[in-house]
């Protein structure tokens, strides 16, 4: 599967986020974000702008025991004309944090799993970007733009997250749901070319496993990676015939339940 260098996520951290950032002063600070319901865009830059101070904190600090996480959060400015400069240091600021010194230093991993903390974040960090990003550009009707090697990044990384071993521990709804009997889902990028650009899910009774492999699958969902993101993080929606450059071969019911019980954590 295709892994980002760091230099490549740290940029793209902060072009996706001043893309929001444009986006959002063009929507106006009370326009609703349909993609983040119950949102505004006023709720989504101060949640991205905090999100990224905190994390950029975290870092700086090399802080590595939960118990002394920030419990501070960067205060969004009154004026919304200072939103665009606010976000562009955010974006900034955590980028810088997750320097190559950083890279492998003792920081706290969420996740728990076998990446160092800092790379955890930096990928978070992304997609906290390209996501939200994506609601923002949605709303201000502008184009929306992920390159394919950072969509594929981020899905890997959506799948990391689902098996890590502290899913469970917070979202044990969607983990129990997502448990099966050996149903099995493939998602494949077209526009990749990495052999194969393939996610593929086996739901077993213990837990779900995915690997980067095509196998045989009860339902395969094929799109251009960006595509996909979105589907899997619900900025798309499966079923709307013509609406995306999608194709789903078998079980479609199987693409719907995984989809309707893999809700992110970071919205």
């Amino acid at each position: 599967m295709i892994e980002l260098n760091a230099d490549r996520a740290r940029q793209a951290i902060v072009d996706h986020t001043r893309r929001l950032a444009e986006a959002a002063a063009a929507a106006g600070p009370d326009a609703a974000v349909p993609t983040a319901p119950k949102w505004t865009i006023a709720d989504l830059v101060e949640h991205v702008g905090q999100t990224q101070n905190w994390v950029a904190e975290i870092i700086e600090r090399r802080i590595a025991d939960p118990t002394q996480l920030p419990t501070q959060m960067a205060v969004l400015p009154a004026d919304p004309s200072e939103w665009q400069p606010w976000l562009v240091e955010s974006a900034q600021r955590v980028a810088n944090a997750c320097s190559d010194d950083a890279l492998d230093a003792p920081v706290f991993n969420p996740a728990a799993d076998a990446r160092s903390g800092t790379r955890f974040w930096l990928t978070t960090m992304l997609n906290e970007a390209v996501v939200h990003g994506f609601d923002a550009t949605n709303v201000a009707n502008h184009p929306t733009d992920i390159a394919p090697d950072i969509a594929a990044a981020l899905i890997t990384n959506h799948f990391r997250m689902l098996t890590s071993p502290t899913w469970e521990m917070q979202r044990p709804e969607s983990a129990q749901a997502l448990r099966g009997t050996g149903q099995t889902l493939q998602w494949r990028a077209t526009d990749l070319p990495s052999d194969p650009a393939v996610w593929s899910i086996e739901r077993r009774p213990d837990a779900v496993t995915w690997r980067p492999t095509t196998q045989p699958a009860d339902v395969t969902a094929t799109a251009p990676a960006a595509t996909l993101l979105l589907l899997l993080t619900r900025r798309l929606p499966l079923t709307t015939p013509g609406a995306t450059p999608l194709t789903i071969d078998g079980d479609i019911t199987l693409a719907e339940h995984w989809l309707d019980n893999t809700a992110h954590v970071s919205g």
